[in-house]
């Protein structure tokens, strides 16, 4: 199920918007904000893990850190 929604953004929002959909990145605008709106919700969804995480034990040590770039191989 869809709802239709009339939205205003600013000039520049919506002609990224208009750019991706002539690009074949999106196949509407429609779809452009949709997905944008996702990747959003995930985004605040990791923060609040994180956030929890940190409440629970603390900040990360220079060792943890270290680990991670070694795990991810950015070192």
């Amino acid at each position: 199920m869809t709802t239709k929604l009339a939205v205003s953004l600013p000039d520049e929002l919506a002609e990224q918007a208009r750019q991706a959909v002539r690009e074949g990145r999106a196949a509407s605008v429609s779809a452009y904000i949709a997905d944008a709106m996702t990747q959003s919700a995930r985004t605040r969804s990791i923060s609040r893990l994180v956030a929890d995480m940190r409440a629970e034990d603390g900040q990360p040590s220079e060792e943890d850190y270290a680990w991670a770039r070694r795990a991810l191989g950015v070192e």
